[in-house]
């Protein structure tokens, strides 16, 4: 993948503005707690990056009003002069700037993943789509590893203003990057603003009823409900379970990490060969058997478990994904792509809000088995589902090679 230019330069976009996401997220958090003392504003960092997925079709219609490269590069600058605006933060007085500034990254995050679901469908082969888009998930969480280990240290010693610039200048080199990305789009049709709403509804109503799309993107949804519910009983786990130390837990996220790499690294080929609902169902199967090895006492069932999530946990989401820019049009993959987002994605909160409350009512296995029964009601889901005939997700199925039909995906 990595000798395709287009390729390189995407990738390279992702990964810069993703470390500079990441970091400007935890320093953000630390911040907003020094300037304020205050646990929940702390919290609420995340909440801003977090709040925009729940607007993800409005703001994906976007994607499908402007070509895709034009558009990633604008809104790229575009964030780089306002993640300018949080250098001039010196008191609690001025912390409504930082959420301001990271509602907007979010919504920010949000276009430019809808448009560059769509850019990948253009610019990369369809063959290749499986492994370019595991590539980005290895580099994706790469950067979620490093990116907030970076910003902790960049905020100690450089201090917040300091990492705000630093991520406008992450964003200028993604604009540079996304800028060398060769790929012809035929620009889209200018339509009224008053039919906003209306394509905004057609895309929501084009994934729902999908017979391939609903029940893989559905299955995503249900695979980061489980790690939520997984993830916020960590230090349950190590306290209760283990008898370790809260910082103990640092052991996980390495962990997990390399689980992801192999998993993203390995998806592109088994997309090829099987259908993606198996491969969904696959990575579904080993959250299942990860989760409840968590719910164990013995240390080394509880690492294996978190390797084993880990190399489960993208095949749902890079699954659901890739089927997305194969078997949507091309005029409607921003709404679709932002929509699926937001289903897969957007659960997350709610899950850590109800992950919290259980690990402070129940015992910590009872939340682990939660997480696994989860994972394997979204197997039973995709083994169940109806499969319609001529739209089953194959490696060489590509939209862009069939007419472009938006009601094709009401047959079956």
């Amino acid at each position: 993948m990595l000798r395709d230019r287009n390729a390189r330069f995407y990738l390279a976009g992702v990964v810069v503005s993703g470390l500079g996401d990441s970091a400007m997220t935890l320093a953000a958090g630390v911040w907003v707690k020094e300037l304020t003392g205050s646990d929940a504003l702390a919290a609420l960092v995340g909440f801003c990056v977090w709040a925009p997925a729940l607007a993800g079709p409005f703001i994906g219609t976007l994607a499908d009003r402007m070509r895709r490269r034009p558009l990633l590069i604008a809104t790229s600058l575009a964030l780089a002069v306002i993640t300018t605006a949080p250098v001039t933060v010196r008191s609690a007085d001025d912390v409504w700037l930082l959420f301001t500034v990271l509602t907007l990254v979010g919504v920010g995050a949000v276009l430019t993943d809808a448009a560059e679901t769509a850019l990948v469908a253009s610019a990369i082969p369809g063959e290749q789509r499986g492994d370019f888009n595991g590539l980005v998930r290895t580099a994706t969480e790469s950067t979620s590893l490093l990116g907030p280990l970076a910003g902790a240290a960049l905020f100690t010693v450089l201090g917040g203003p300091i990492v705000a610039a630093l991520n406008a200048v992450t964003f200028l080199l993604a604009a540079a990057a996304f800028s060398l990305i060769r790929v012809r789009e035929t620009a889209p049709g200018k339509r009224p603003a008053r039919k906003w709403r209306a394509e905004t509804a057609q895309g929501i109503s084009y994934l729902w009823r999908h017979p391939v799309l609903r029940p893989l993107v559905l299955a995503g949804g249900c695979a980061m409900v489980a790690s939520s519910l997984r993830s916020s009983a960590t230090y349950a786990l190590v306290d209760t379970g283990l008898h370790r130390p809260a910082a103990f837990a640092g052991v996980f996220a390495p962990i997990q990490g390399l689980g992801s790499v192999v998993g993203g690294l390995t998806v592109g080929a088994l997309l090829r060969r099987v259908p993606a609902r198996t491969v969904s169902a696959f990575g579904l199967a080993l959250v299942t058997v990860g989760s409840i090895s968590l719910a164990t006492p013995w240390l080394p069932a509880v690492l294996g478990g978190t390797l084993v999530i880990g190399l489960g946990l993208p095949w749902p989401l890079i699954s659901a994904m890739t089927t997305v820019q194969k078997e949507t049009p091309s005029e409607l993959i921003g709404r679709v792509a932002a929509s699926a987002n937001t289903i897969v994605f957007a659960p997350t909160a709610l899950a850590l809000l109800m992950g919290t409350a259980m690990v402070a009512t129940f015992d910590y296995r009872l939340q682990l088995l939660a997480a696994g029964v989860v994972a394997l009601a979204a197997v039973a889901l995709l083994v169940t589902a109806d499969r319609a005939t001529g739209y089953e997700a194959s490696a060489d199925s590509d939209a862009d090679d069939r007419p472009h039909d938006v009601t094709r995906a009401r047959k079956g």
